[in-house]
């Protein structure tokens, strides 16, 4: 299937019988004379591929600088009703077990595998310059297929999640950049107990525990430097890692479960405030610039 709306086409692949559906955008300089990197933006539980697309600004970025990016869309409990934040939210299976993408095991990796192989069939991709970025269980899914998909992925961006999955050597390095916020309430910076929308009270694992556990499985040699902005911007950095991968950690002050530099999905009374000191999708473009050496 496939629906054109100005700039963003509306599409679908069946995987496991299963028809899944994502909206890519092609920026009106791709001519297919010259491969462009892709970037896969994965949203968070509750919310949906469209959502994710408005309140990015992934678009823009990739108009101005030419490459592809596409939002998929998770799968829902009852896929006979329409998403719905609270009734039946759309969730991806990031390793944590829960939801129905955890009993029922959903393969979202095997969807994202396919959606990479789909798409490199179509338009003239750079094999080299794939990379996933997610927000919330977006980027603890971010996570997983940054181990599962390390032969197909240069990098990932998980904003605001975890790495549920257990510490495991990487096939291919796959480099890091991730954001967190001080005040999330959440997906808390150093871990806790929180109240979810759908789950009641649940343990969070550290999100600045799994940026560390990720320099491991890179076995990033040295310890990390720490740099001090005046905006109330953290950026750690590891250097000496396998293959000169790079790992990134940017905290930032004042945010709370939100996109940086983004339209919140969420009321402040749930996810605490919006902060605007950086861009994130701004951010992760250029890291993925800079680990693959030159602009496109």
């Amino acid at each position: 299937m496939q629906i054109n709306r100005g700039g963003n086409q509306y599409q679908s692949i069946t995987i496991d019988g299963v028809e899944r559906h994502y909206i890519i955008h092609i920026p009106p300089s791709y001519d297919k004379s010259a491969a462009v990197p892709l970037v896969i933006m994965l949203h968070g539980a509750g919310h949906t591929a469209l959502g994710a697309l408005d309140s990015t600004g992934w678009t823009k970025v990739a108009d101005e600088e030419c490459f592809l990016v596409v939002f998929p869309d998770a799968t829902r409990a009852d896929p006979l009703l329409p998403p719905s934040f609270l009734r039946n939210p759309q969730v991806w299976n990031d390793g944590s077990g829960r939801a129905h993408t955890g009993s029922h095991n959903i393969d979202d990796t095997g969807f994202i595998r396919k959606l990479i192989d789909t798409l490199e069939s179509k338009y003239v991709i750079d094999s080299s310059k794939i990379f996933i970025a997610g927000f919330s269980n977006g980027a603890s899914m971010s996570y997983r297929l940054g181990v599962e998909l390390s032969d197909k992925i240069a990098a990932i961006a998980p904003v605001s999640g975890h790495l549920w999955m257990k510490p495991q050597p990487l096939l291919h390095p796959v480099s890091l950049i991730a954001i967190a916020g001080v005040d999330d309430p959440i997906n808390p910076l150093y871990g806790g107990e929180v109240e979810t929308p759908w789950w009641g009270k649940e343990y969070k694992p550290s999100i600045s525990d799994a940026v560390t556990r990720w320099a491991e499985m890179l076995t990033c040699g040295c310890e990390p430097s720490i740099q001090y902005y005046h905006s109330g911007i953290r950026k750690i950095s590891y250097e000496e890692c396998k293959d000169n991968a790079k790992v990134l950690f940017y905290i930032v002050d004042g945010l709370g479960h939100h996109w940086p530099g983004g339209k919140p999905l969420l009321n402040e009374r749930i996810a605490g405030k919006q902060s605007n000191k950086v861009s994130a999708t701004e951010l992760i473009w250029q890291f993925f610039v800079t680990i693959t050496g030159n602009r496109f």
